[in-house]
């Protein structure tokens, strides 16, 4: 089901290697092809045994990368905003696209559904208002009546009304576009010219798209597109970041956080019902780190409670917003220390290492994640400057979840072959690929960022078997039970042998 590893023994590698120098003035070519395949065995991938048909396909797939690094115009040593046309013209995206892609594990709620569905579809809806802020931003909310003033938010307009005086009503939806993404014509490095002006930008988004997708019927239509589009690229499987916020119907009534998790499952159900190749999503219960003490005890206690009643949905904790803004995991080590004094199994999935600061206290958040026992590390890119950290997470195979795409958006890295991911691959460090927030990047899915982990993170030597143990990582590394995992890999495994089998002898 899964790949077939090839394990030459470390020691017995290294012996050899060994015997090999001893007393050689003039290298051995013996010595260097030894220690070339070596180093190649420890990287993602290097030792999965290829079928006659996967080595068809990883020889052109090979040729294709080898023309595709030899381009002026390399897509990974660019801003994804000036690369994404790129991308997506390239053979190797095209091939991507197509390949099974295993599971997403680290995708936020309201950023997972292409921004033009969300102004095409859901603000050409009844009973949308719209409000311009006077901070340059936009604000929506459904209502049965006239919208009462927010603050920074006076005066309402019913977009209805609003797009029949306008006649011409692309000039708005552009607008409507702007504030819903990040995504930009302009050169990037201009308009975001620093962290914390993309970060500003990045958290005014989410607060814009608020009113439409916690609007119920929305909200329900959102998830179940959100998860088309990861089923449409190829995505077999899902762990969704949620904040589960209060959802709220036409007259203004809310709905709790049960309930939003409980629809969360139902369309989950819904959805595997109507595509029976999809295994499912799971939901991981987030709050933003900004909050005091006392709010995030009670968040994990409601975690907790929501544990017990959901366990087929609910796949544990996680502290979402900037790090470099938020409050260090430590200072909130009372709250998270809650499930494990009442023996209650939370299991957390806690981001850290998102951040190029170094020696602060939220720097330390990638030692205090696996000090509490995190499933996995979200972004963890700070990991290399970590090597007690880096080590503990290898020997307890705590995967890192790679975001490419967010990581050089949001200004840690410009060029992909620096991101500390390399690294990590080419020793074989459990890794998965992810998309963060696809939409508000511009991106559709996992592909992009596959493309980005495959050609601009591995590099030449990166080849179909690093692919295909992404995708088997993305099934290990999940919160799945052993046997869900085993039944997903057999999912995964069948549509794998038919990719091969259609794309091998093109």
């Amino acid at each position: 089901m899964a790949a077939r590893l090839q394990r030459p023994h470390a020691a017995a590698a290294c012996l050899l290697l060994c015997c090999l120098t001893g007393g050689l003035s003039v290298p051995d070519p013996r010595l260097r092809e030894a220690l070339i395949q070596l180093e190649s065995s420890m990287q993602t991938g290097g030792r999965v045994a290829l079928t006659d048909a996967e080595r068809r396909l990883d020889t052109r797939l090979l040729k294709m990368k080898q023309r595709e690094i030899l381009r002026a115009d390399f897509p990974p040593a660019m801003h994804f905003f000036k690369a994404r046309h790129l991308i997506r013209a390239s053979p190797i995206f095209s091939l991507l696209q197509k390949m099974p892609k295993g599971g997403a594990l680290h995708v936020h709620d309201f950023s997972m559904v292409d921004v033009e569905w969300l102004v095409k579809d859901v603000t050409y809806r009844p009973h949308c208002y719209v409000c311009f802020t006077d901070s340059q931003s936009i604000r929506f909310i459904f209502s049965c009546r006239w919208p009462k003033p927010l603050p920074r938010c006076s005066q309402w307009s019913l977009l209805e009304n609003l797009r029949a005086e306008m006649g011409n009503t692309t000039d708005l939806d552009d607008s409507i576009t702007a504030n819903l993404t990040l995504f930009t014509d302009r050169d990037p490095e201009a308009a975001y010219p620093s962290q914390d002006v993309v970060w500003d930008r990045f958290e005014e988004a989410f607060r814009a798209a608020w009113g439409l997708v916690t609007y119920a019927p929305v909200f329900r239509d959102y998830y179940y597109q959100g998860l088309r589009q990861f089923y449409t690229d190829n995505v077999v499987y899902l762990e969704l970041r949620a904040l589960l916020p209060e959802i709220y119907e036409l007259d203004g009534s809310t709905h709790d956080t049960a309930w939003t998790l409980k629809t969360y499952r139902d369309v989950t159900r819904q959805f595997t019902e109507n595509h029976p190749d999809f295994f499912g999503a799971r939901i991981i219960y987030t709050v933003n780190r900004g909050v005091n003490t006392s709010v995030m005890s009670r968040v994990v206690e409601e975690a907790m409670e929501l544990q017990r009643d959901f366990p087929d949905i609910m796949a544990g904790f996680d502290l979402v917003g900037r790090e470099d803004r938020g409050r260090p995991l430590w200072d909130f080590r009372d709250a998270l220390s809650l499930p494990a004094q009442r023996g209650i199994t939370l299991p957390f999935f806690f981001h850290a290492g998102e951040t190029d600061l170094e020696g602060t206290e939220v720097d330390q958040n990638l030692l205090d994640s696996l000090l509490f026992n995190t499933s996995r590390i979200g972004h963890g890119f700070a990991l290399l400057r970590h090597p007690v950290a880096k080590d503990l997470s290898r020997k307890r195979r705590v995967a890192v979840e790679v975001c490419p795409i967010s990581n050089q958006v949001l200004k840690l890295v410009k060029d992909m072959r620096n991101h500390p991911a390399a690294a990590l691959m080419s020793e074989g460090h459990p890794v998965v690929i992810s998309s963060d927030d696809p939409a508000m990047f511009g991106a559709s899915g996992l592909s992009e960022d596959f493309y980005e982990a495959f050609v601009g993170l591995g590099g030449v030597r990166s080849r179909l078997g690093s692919l295909k143990q992404l995708a088997i990582n993305s099934i290990r590394y999940s919160s799945l039970t052993p046997k869900q995992q085993e039944k997903a890999l057999a999912l995964w495994q069948r549509k794998w042998d038919k990719f091969v089998a259609e794309n091998a002898f093109l």
